[in-house]
């Protein structure tokens, strides 16, 4: 029971953006000519596994929607997802808390 209150927890936009990552991944998976079975092989899954995939349920380890790409051929999308290089609202963040002047200190002179 915990398990299903924690999943309604999810924002809506959250989890339709699941949703339709996980029918994405299902087309992708359907054009290549691949099976379900031939799918859940490649993960290293069961075929319940990975049919929970491709409905986008939120239960599913990253890692293996992670290899669902992968194994589709879509390389590793995640790796430059929250690039701290590219995050703008990390980089404006960062850019604002610059001090307005660098002073120099000085040390106390021996007298």
């Amino acid at each position: 029971m915990a398990r299903l209150a924690r999943l309604e927890l999810l924002p809506p936009p959250v989890r339709r953006s699941l949703i339709k990552f996980g029918r994405d991944i299902a087309i992708a998976r359907r054009k290549r000519r691949l099976t379900v079975a031939m799918m859940a092989e490649r993960l290293g899954v069961t075929k319940v596994t990975y049919l929970r995939v491709e409905n986008g349920h939120p239960g599913v380890g990253l890692g293996t929607y992670a290899m669902g790409l992968f194994a589709l051929g879509l390389g590793t999308p995640f790796a430059d997802l929250v690039d701290a290089g590219t995050d703008e609202e990390a980089l404006l963040l960062e850019a604002d808390r610059l001090p307005k002047r660098v002073r120099v200190k000085t040390e106390p002179r021996a007298g």
